[in-house]
């Protein structure tokens, strides 16, 4: 797929660095070809923005613990608008979207998970807008993770809600007469979902920055403005979607039949 520039690059200037990307391509790189994935080279690009996103993160939970602990317990806001607004914006905006999405008994449970999510792959979609950098979404190796993540969750969530016997009946249907044919529909669907939470976000940050950095190459004063605002939306929906689809596998797998 290939990356822009960015400010790591200069990095490379120093034999250390060169050398540890060396050693990283050699044993991680991506020899198979399938459909559109094409040989490609492992850098540690990714793995360093992928770690400003999380260090940005951090900061402003830091900057949301630091706000609870004041006079006031973090119920009057500053004055003016600062990191601690923005994430305490942020966190209710996400702790309403989990609410409705799985209810209030299930919301204070799962929204840690789901609010990680979404502040990490919004934020990681956001930063591959700015010049110099690039999404760590853009790529397998971040977007495999994060799904492999919610689809073990979901399945533990699953086992411990219903004990293992219960929960893995759901996957043979309603009859023992129709368990041959139910159980490897279940069983493809279950293993489908990583692999569609993985590409849809890849292919759709691929394209998103691709269209921006076009853009940018053909004219880099007012032109890409448009691009940029629909990028922004992008960056949005794409994060929306991931934690919706997170959201419903793992309300599915607790869910108790009604009798």
């Amino acid at each position: 797929m290939g990356e822009h520039g960015t400010w790591f690059d200069f990095l490379n200037r120093f034999s250390w660095w060169h050398s540890l990307n060396e050693k990283a391509e050699h044993a991680l790189s991506r020899k198979w070809k399938f459909m559109m994935f094409d040989e490609t080279g492992w850098t540690l690009t990714h793995v360093l923005i992928t770690f400003v996103v999380f260090l940005f993160v951090l900061w402003g939970a830091m900057a949301f613990a630091k706000g609870l602990k004041t006079k006031d317990k973090g119920l009057v806001p500053p004055r003016k608008m600062n990191l601690r607004n923005f994430f305490e914006y942020t966190a209710e905006s996400t702790y309403g979207m989990v609410e409705g999405a799985m209810g209030e008994h299930h919301a204070k449970k799962f929204f840690p998970l789901i609010g990680a999510l979404w502040m990490f792959i919004l934020f990681g979609n956001l930063i591959g807008l700015v010049p110099g950098f690039v999404t760590p979404n853009d790529t397998l190796k971040t977007n495999v993770g994060i799904a492999l993540l919610v689809f073990v969750l979901t399945h533990y969530y699953g086992i411990k809600e219903h004990g293992a016997l219960n929960y893995f009946k759901h996957f043979m249907g309603p009859s023992p007469w129709l368990a041959p044919l139910i159980f490897p529909i279940e069983l493809i669907s279950h293993l489908a979902r990583p692999l569609s939470l993985s590409v849809r976000l890849l292919g759709n940050m691929m394209a998103d920055h691709k269209v921006v950095m076009s853009f940018f190459a053909l004219f880099p004063i007012i032109l890409p403005l448009p691009f940029l605002l629909l990028g922004l939306l992008v960056c949005f929906i794409q994060a929306l979607v991931f934690c919706t689809l997170a959201m419903v596998y793992i309300s599915m797998a607790i869910e108790h039949e009604e009798h």
